[in-house]
Formats: structure tokens, sequence, C-alpha cells
């Protein structure tokens, strides 16, 4: 007897050890590209470690690559075999082509693959495989969790404090002007992946100190007028900072629940060392 529903998810999104473990979760990694040389963001073949030092030393910036259709195809041939279907929650289609990859190899697969467009990275993307996987607790079947996590999307709320000018620039994502002027005024800009699942600017902040509390600033008002208690802090290779933050929050907000985690490899490349994304989810009223 086959199984109900096989989990996938790419490593844009925050890889927890229960997901590595859990036998029903698969993990399809992204590339990463360094010139001619090529890595697989697995967290063991390019540690976050390896990939920092890389960044600052090599003179090509790195790129990263989604996942081939053949690779999902093969591994929805393994999974038809032991599951009824999949939910695969993927990053954004507005920011990256990995959903378009795994829909067109569930068709080479001629396997039901509900795939849902998470218009989210890292914790926003994993938030839903983990509400997914209790409502499949529950005994709710597969269609109606996936229309579910399609409409939870619109919960997401996030403040992305980019640690790296240099890196954006380097990644053709910012101007020169820009970024000659941002760092002359120490500017820290403060980017948000709006509702529809596109990364934007949102504000610029002259200091880190002020930058810092903005986001302790919007994740109160959620705190106090919506009873938000979960909060999610991923970081670009600054867990003391993380941590700090995480203590100054739970002065401000004393019932919170607070996560830290490492923004994976492939986002590391474009986010840039130093980055603060701060996550949470708000029922929308």
């Amino acid at each position: 007897m086959k199984k109900p529903i096989a989990w996938v998810m790419d490593t844009t999104g925050f890889v927890t050890e229960e997901f590595k473990a859990h036998p029903d979760v698969y993990i399809v990694p992204l590339n990463i590209h360094f010139g001619t040389e090529e890595f697989i963001d697995d967290g063991v073949d390019l540690t976050n470690d390896e990939l920092y030092r890389r960044i600052k030393e090599s003179t090509e910036f790195p790129k990263t690559s989604q996942p081939a259709a053949g690779k999902f195809a093969e591994l929805y041939d393994r999974l038809k075999e032991e599951y009824e279907c999949a939910i695969a929650v993927h990053a954004s289609a507005k920011l990256s082509g990995t959903i378009a990859s795994s829909t067109a190899g569930a068709e080479m697969s001629e396997f039901k693959v509900y795939a849902i467009d998470s218009l989210a990275l890292s914790y926003g993307l994993s938030g839903l495989i983990e509400r997914g996987l209790k409502l499949q607790e529950q005994g709710v079947e597969a269609e109606e969790i996936a229309q579910h996590l399609e409409k939870e999307t619109a919960n997401f709320r996030n403040y992305i404090l980019i640690g790296n000018l240099t890196q954006l620039y380097k990644g053709g994502r910012m101007s020169g002007a820009q970024y000659y002027i941002g760092s002359l005024l120490q500017i820290k800009p403060i980017v948000q992946l709006t509702s529809d699942g596109e990364l934007q600017p949102i504000d610029k902040v002259r200091s880190h100190k002020k930058a810092i509390q903005y986001l302790i600033n919007h994740a109160k008002k959620d705190y106090d007028e919506h009873g938000v208690r979960r909060f999610q802090i991923m970081h670009g290779h600054v867990v003391k900072e993380a941590e700090n933050l995480k203590q100054v929050l739970l002065q401000e907000m004393p019932e919170a629940e607070i996560l830290i985690g490492d923004l994976s490899s492939s986002l590391a490349v474009h986010a840039g060392e130093g980055t603060l994304a701060f996550q949470w989810r708000r029922e929308v009223s």
C-alpha cells in the first residue's frame, strides 16, 4: 500500500534538522557556480564558511541555478512507486525557476504533484511545509492541504536588512551610483518579499542601530495587535548578532518563540554576509 503524500522542497528554504530526518520530506538542492566550478547547495559540497571565504576571494561573482527538470523527474519516478502524490513547495516563481522545473519534472514522470509557489524564501517556504505536515497528521487530504497552503502564503511577513552592499553591487542588483552613495552615507537598505513574491526595497535607514530598531518595531506591532508569538531570524554568517537581536526581542516580547537559522548558501550568494532576515506569519484579517 502506497503512502499518501511525499513532501518536496528546494534549498532556498530553511532546511531544518527535522526535515533532514523526516522519512517523507525530500530536499532538492540548487546549484552554485563559481566560474566553471559547480557546487551542490547541500551544506556538504560547499559549507557556509567556505562559501563566504570564496565570495571574498573570488574575482568572479557566484551564481545560482535551479535543478533541472530531469532531476525532478528522477525523484518523482522514485516517489510514484511509494507515494500516491507529492506536495512540492518552492521558492517564489518571481525569483527562481525552480517551481517550473519541478512542474516540468512531474509532467515528465506522470506523477501527481501539487506544486505550491510559496511567494517566499527561507523560513517563509519551510513554514508552509511544517503547516502542511500538521494538516496531514490531522487527516486532511492532499488536495485540501495544497489549497490551504496556497491561501497561507498571504500570511507571510518579512523584513530583510541587507548586510553587504558590495555583494548586491557585484551581483548586478545595485547600480554603481547606488553602491557609491549607499557606502558613503552608510545606508542600510531594508527589502521585503511582497505579497506577489517580488523582492522590493521598502526603506533606507542611516545606521545599523536604527535598522535593527526598525525590525523590532514591526515585530512588536504584530505581537501586540495581532497576537503573533512565533518569529524567525535568518542570518548570513552572523549568528552572534542574530542571538543579540533575539535577546532584545525577548525583552520587548517575553512570550515570543524565536527561532534562529542560517540563510542557505543559495540565498547567501545574493543576500550577502551580515544579512538579517526577520520573518513571521500573521493571519490576514
